[in-house]
């Protein structure tokens, strides 16, 4: 391993905050900065803490459904396209909640698909790894899909004509959410819960074009205040995520309160292309870093990569050196690739991450041995507070 266990100092080394954002003060205290939830669990506030600790120094590296399937295979128990290109696994596991409900059915769970994505997600974090949740939600007035851009927002806002339809699916991502305990453990494992994803765009239901600002942060904060709240959620930190931004304004103008949110992150597929746009890239790093900064926050690319990975040298001459760029873009926590999908019955050109043989495989061995890229192997104990005695 490159980070050995020196990286757990003491709490009172996380970084102090000074700042504080209007929707409610960044919760912190002597020991630093904590979780929105004042009740996160032990293990939650312990993943929040080590990767703020670890952040200025590191980027930990993931990969959206990736135990699920890969350009050749489907459903293979320890199969990785990623560790079997770089040699481990990916040290973040992006999953999506819709997998626990039938297509398109908010209203029937689909019991398979949840032991499905139980079993991956506990597995990752049995070796160490991190766990995030986004959600391409169906449409809930249209009941179509989450590109149906039908207006539904302020349907499924208290009131609203599907607000029951929604509170029953967040009964069933409750539901699911407490039953991710280990063996030998009552401490369901912690998530990173990234939902309404990409709404400064326009292509979801949720996007900036089909919802006021009132209904959206009314949407966020709902949601985040009921599984909290009302369902007795601790296991969660909270991420609010763009789509690609020009100014601390826009990046802001959905924003549901720093009571609310632990991770400030965004989704770039454009500025990260290719070299000539790598300094509009490293300047939305470096404003989501400043931002989280101030608010005593995480910062993450929460989704990312080219298509195909046309780039044989992209993994180290665009996307590494871009969050290497400064102290703000070293913020960021994680950085996370799109999915590889299976070409059996899905597009066979729709992949994120190398695979063995692919062009850019040797580039991405490059990346995976860089000190400041962390992939699974490499990770510390994540779950246990910085100081404390495991």
């Amino acid at each position: 391993m490159r980070l050995r266990s020196s990286l757990f100092i003491l709490a009172t080394a996380l970084l102090a905050i000074a700042g504080c954002a209007s929707g409610g003060a960044a919760r912190g205290g002597a020991d630093g900065p904590r979780p929105a939830d004042p009740d996160a669990l032990p293990q939650t506030q312990a993943l929040f803490a080590n990767l703020l600790q670890i952040s200025p120094d590191h980027v930990l590296f993931g990969h959206h459904d990736d135990l699920a399937y890969g350009t050749t295979w489907r459903g293979e128990p320890g199969r990785s396209d990623v560790k079997e290109t770089a040699g481990s696994y990916p040290a973040v596991y992006g999953w999506d909640v819709s997998r626990l409900f039938r297509r398109n059915r908010l209203d029937q769970p689909d019991p398979e698909r949840q032991a499905e994505l139980r079993t991956w997600i506990l597995d990752g974090h049995a070796r160490g790894g991190v766990v995030e949740l986004c959600w391409h939600m169906e449409n809930p007035v249209a009941r179509t899909n989450s590109w149906d851009t039908t207006r539904a927002v302020y349907a499924i806002l208290p009131g609203g004509e599907r607000h029951d339809l929604y509170r029953g699916a967040l009964d069933e991502l409750a539901a699911f959410l407490k039953t991710l305990t280990p063996e030998g453990s009552d401490e369901p494992v912690p998530v990173i819960f990234r939902p309404f994803h990409e709404h400064t765009g326009d292509w979801f239901w949720w996007g900036r074009a089909h919802s006021t600002v009132e209904e959206f942060t009314g949407l966020w904060r709902f949601t985040a205040e009921y599984l909290r709240d009302e369902k007795e959620v601790h296991n969660l930190l909270y991420a609010y995520s763009t789509d690609v931004f020009d100014s601390r304004e826009e990046y802001l103008e959905r924003y549901p309160g720093d009571n609310i949110i632990d991770i400030l992150g965004f989704d770039d597929y454009h500025s990260v292309k290719t070299v000539a746009s790598r300094d509009t890239f490293a300047m939305r790093l470096r404003t989501v870093g400043e931002l989280a900064t101030e608010r005593g926050k995480l910062a993450a690319l929460t989704e990312t990569g080219v298509e195909t990975v046309p780039d044989s040298m992209w993994w180290t001459n665009v996307l590494l050196p871009a969050i290497k760029t400064d102290a703000m873009t070293r913020r960021i926590a994680y950085a996370l690739v799109w999915r590889n999908a299976n070409p059996d019955g899905d597009r066979a050109d729709h992949f994120y991450a190398p695979f063995p043989g692919h062009p850019s495989a040797p580039d991405f061995v490059r990346f995976y041995q860089d000190d400041f890229v962390l992939f699974e192997d490499e990770l510390p104990d994540l779950y246990t507070l910085p100081g404390s005695t495991p």
